[in-house]
Formats: structure tokens, sequence, C-alpha cells
């Protein structure tokens, strides 16, 4: 029998997302710089007689353990493409933030997509799993990748991004998530009758990142889905704003939300500014991280 493989997939921040108006699909054409960020899940999978998902860590009791988790769907996803049965338990452990705009389920998606290939030794290229990420979700293939990435279309269509520096973030985790798609429509209802432009990358944004600039990072970042976050969710600016007041150089609603991010000059600073979020009571927890991260990798067999 096969012994457990555990894979370890950090978190995203999008530092810039850029939305175009929703295609006749429904969907909406992104420029979506991602930047991995050093909060991580971890995902186990072991030989079992049946697909199980266990749980375990913050806000477990939020992730669903039946078929509609990423994990799962990952799991059967390379079985089928491979002809075998999807055998297998997979053991979540969280710690990034269930429903809060950093890729949480996209990245156990990522995880276990490659545990279960190690497992199984199905010996699927990176194209292979990219491919299968894509088909699972917009934001898979940056959670198998990791770094930073531009992604087109959906946010699935990956161009690697210089880093030349080390970034540091405090991210606010609120109470309760935000459904994406709700997000999404309010930003369609925030924007209907006005010409919304194609979306581009910021030059700006991708020269501060390859240089390790933060101060002209913070100078660049966007998320065009930050009205809509905060006409859901009109709380949120209170937390932005005891950020701002504690010395973060810059914030800024991650992706759909309802988490929040800080970018902060040092260690020190975002200890500072996590120390006053707390504080502050406007979030339910704050968080200190450093970006780039690597994507999901195997870490013990």
């Amino acid at each position: 029998m096969s012994a457990p493989v555990t894979v370890r997939v950090p978190a995203k921040v999008n530092v810039q997302l850029a939305v175009g108006a929703a295609r006749p699909d429904g969907f909406h054409d992104l420029a979506n710089v991602f930047l991995a960020v050093g909060l991580y899940d971890e995902v186990t999978a072991a030989p079992a007689d049946t697909l199980t998902i266990t749980c375990s860590g913050p806000d477990a009791a939020r992730v669903p353990l039946d078929s509609t988790n990423l994990a799962a769907r990952a799991a059967r996803a390379l079985a089928e493409r491979y002809g075998i049965e999807p055998a297998v338990r997979l053991h979540i452990a969280k710690d990034i933030p269930v429903a809060g705009g950093m890729a949480g389920g996209s990245a156990d998606g990522a995880a276990a997509l490659v545990a279960c290939d190690a497992l199984w030794g199905t010996g699927a290229s990176r194209d292979e799993l990219l491919a299968i990420c894509a088909e699972l979700g917009s934001d898979v293939p940056f959670s198998l990748v990791g770094g930073a990435a531009l992604g087109l279309g959906r946010g699935e269509k990956l161009t690697p991004v210089e880093v030349g520096g080390t970034f540091h973030w405090v991210f606010a985790v609120a109470d309760g998530g935000l459904s994406t798609p709700a997000v999404y429509g309010e930003f369609d209802r925030l924007t209907a009758g006005t010409e919304v432009p194609e979306p581009t990358a910021s030059p700006a944004l991708l020269a501060a990142l390859r240089s390790g600039d933060a101060g002209a990072l913070a100078g660049a970042l966007s998320n065009d889905l930050q009205p809509a976050a905060l006409s859901l969710r009109p709380a949120l600016a209170a937390t932005l704003a005891a950020g701002t007041e504690a010395g973060a150089w810059a914030a800024l609603v991650s992706g759909s939300g309802p988490t929040t991010a800080f970018l902060v000059p040092d260690d020190a600073a975002g200890q500072k500014v996590a120390d006053a979020l707390t504080a502050s009571g406007t979030c339910r927890d704050a968080r200190v991280a450093v970006s780039p991260a690597p994507g999901a990798r195997v870490e013990r067999f």
C-alpha cells in the first residue's frame, strides 16, 4: 500500500484585479496579477476504500466535506483521466481563511491534484495538471504554480511575473465569508450602463514587482471588485481605515473579499499593524505573511 503524501499550498493576494464587462457565458475577462503569500494549507492523500474528505484547523466547520469540495473534484478529475478509481482519503489541514478571497478552496484543489498524482504514480505532466486545474476553477492553476503571475481570460491563462524582492503583508480576517458570484453580481449592478474598459495589467505595478520596490507597489495596488465588496459588506471600510491608520502603506480588499490586505514595509511594521487591527475590533483575526511563496509542493511521503 502506498504511503500518504502531503502537499503544502499557499494562499494568494491579487495585487491587481482588473475586471471587464460580463461575457455571454457569465464570466468576466480579467487582468489578474496574483502573488502567492506565506499562509498555507496542507492536503494529505492516503489510500482508502472510497473518496472521503476530512478537515482540521481554523474554520474547518465551514469547509464542505462532500463532492462540491475542490479537493474531491480534483481527485475525481485526475482519476477519470487515468481510468482509475478515486479511492483516496484527503485530509485538509486548513490555515488559509475560508471564503476570504485568498483562494483557499482553489489551493486545496491544486494540492489534492498534486498529492493524488504522487500517491497514484500517474506521472501526469505539468501541462496536464494545469489543464485539469483550469477545468476546476479560475484560481486553481495559480495555486499550482505559485510565485507571481498575470492571469488573463477568467484568470486561468497564466504568464509568470518576475519578482525582485520580498513583500510584507498583513491580512485581516473578517467574520463570515463573501460569495464570489455575489460580488461579481454586485460589480455588474454597480457598473450597469457604464463603459467597462478592457482589463489590462498595470505597467507600473509589474515594474514595482520586478524591482522589489514595496513603496512603488503600494501606489499601484488596485482591485476593481473592491467597491462591490464594500457595497455588500460596508463594515470592511472600517477595517481598511484601521490598518492604514496603524501605518500600512496600502490597503485593499483581497480578491472578492472579505479578507483585507495591508502592504507594510517590514516584519516589525507588520506586527504593529496586525496588533492594531486585532485591537480595533473591526476583524476577527490578523495574520502576518510574506510573498512571494512557492506553489503546491510535495512536503513528505
